[in-house]
């Protein structure tokens, strides 16, 4: 799911472009779709993009799809076109998993996180022998610019922050919660996200500092190595990327 800051330093997209864009996600969403086949056990991401896999991969009319979302808002838009998603643990090990992505660089590093689910995106990705990459043309971008999407530990929140540097809790989306509103947004297991907002430049760098630093539980990078296969719709086409990843 695109981040708040997510096309920071590309060229802005109007509101005219908006249906192109919706098309773009559909076409993606539809060339993934394709891959998935009976008896296979498949992952969903979450977002924007993925909003509209659901759909596509219900009108395969697949009876023998395992399948395990990465949220609870997937999960439960999964459920409503008929699909039943399972528990990862109740697996072993997943076939495929398909997600979007908030920006993807020439080199196939990722962000993500933008929905606050990077950390069981990331477990999910993992888990599978191939893992597809859907997105829309504007997500592809030169270099990776800030936010980086991070889920912190509840303990200790403010030595975690202090030590990121470059770093705030992301307030609530609208309308979240019930009764007294949280004051800053949850991953779906609890931890708090924030958002990294200094220079990003080279990825596995600042991913390695990231993960060493006490208190994050995951961030939003994701290295071309963990990525089969990235599907780029165009208004000419999709574009077909190989990701570093290779299958056991």
């Amino acid at each position: 799911m695109a981040s708040p800051g997510a096309s920071a330093g590309q060229q802005p997209i109007g509101l005219s472009d908006d249906d192109a864009v919706a098309r773009q996600k559909r076409a993606a969403a539809r060339a993934a779709a394709e891959l998935v086949e009976d008896g296979m056990r498949v992952g969903l991401g979450t977002g924007s993009t993925v909003a509209h896999l659901l759909p596509a991969l219900a009108e395969r009319g697949l009876t023998d799809v395992s399948w395990v979302a990465t949220s609870p808002a997937t999960e439960q838009a999964a459920r409503a076109l008929g699909m039943r998603p399972r528990a990862l643990d109740e697996l072993d090990g997943l076939d495929l998993a398909i997600d979007g992505a908030d920006q993807i660089d020439p080199l196939g590093w990722l962000i993500k996180g933008g929905g606050g689910a990077h950390t069981r995106e990331k477990i999910v990705a993992a888990a599978a022998r191939r893992f597809v990459v859907i997105a829309s043309a504007e997500k592809a971008v030169e270099q990776l610019t800030p936010p980086v999407p991070l889920e912190l530990v509840r303990f200790g929140e403010r030595s975690t922050l202090r030590a990121l540097v470059h770093a705030r809790l992301r307030p609530p989306p609208p309308g979240a919660g019930t009764g007294a509103s949280p004051r800053f947004q949850q991953s779906p297991d609890g931890g708090l996200i924030a958002d990294y907002l200094g220079p990003v430049g080279d990825p596995r760098e600042l991913a390695l500092r990231l993960s060493a630093t006490p208190g994050v539980v995951e961030h939003g990078l994701f290295a071309p190595e963990m990525v089969s296969l990235i599907l780029i719709a165009r208004d000419d086409g999709v574009e077909q990327r190989a990701g570093g990843k290779r299958e056991a």
